[in-house]
């Protein structure tokens, strides 16, 4: 977590001040800063100590830690939103475990998230490119009309990957 100075620990002799409704008292010496805090109860806390004169801002430090840990959370709660599930076939894919996949893709793109689909050939798998490019078409036909193609199944080495997504609205009705 990042570091504020609070109250005292402000080493600056002027800032710029802002009260706890976000209006702007202009620049102040720091004593007369800590002075209209006291009165009111509330800390000093300095939120652009880069500026010049240093930007501090009359608030609950305690309030503003809790909406610190708050954003945190939410920001982090957005990326999962955004995660890349795998899934992997194999050329000798039975049907069952081909319908399971199907099914989890179905579930990961229902959650907004993309998939990332691999297929690894083995040996003489490697001679018969066409035959695994045909199952990763037929695996993505079998996601219906949610999924979108971000990359079409392209040769990486002795992989074949592709990158599904879920279709946005707008995208569904064109």
């Amino acid at each position: 977590m990042k570091y504020y100075r609070i109250n005292n620990k402000i080493n600056a002799s002027q800032i710029r001040l802002i009260d706890e409704k976000d209006q702007h008292l202009g620049i102040v010496e720091i004593k007369r800063a800590l002075e209209i805090a006291q009165e009111k109860n509330l800390d000093l806390i300095e939120i652009g100590p880069k500026a010049d004169p240093p930007v501090v801002k009359i608030m609950d430090f305690g309030q503003f830690k809790y909406n610190l840990k708050k954003k945190e959370k939410q920001q982090k709660k957005q990326q999962k939103i955004g995660e890349t599930k795998g899934i992997r076939l194999t050329p000798r894919i039975g049907r069952h475990d081909f319908d399971f996949r199907v099914k989890k893709a179905k579930e990961f793109l229902n959650r907004d998230q993309k998939i990332k689909i691999e297929m690894i050939l083995k040996g003489r798998e490697k001679a018969h490119f066409d035959l695994a490019k045909n199952l990763i078409d037929q695996f993505i036909n079998s996601l219906g009309e949610d999924a979108k193609i971000e990359q079409s199944p392209k040769r990486q080495g002795n992989q074949l990957i592709a990158l599904i997504s879920k279709k946005n609205y707008d995208e569904k009705t064109q």
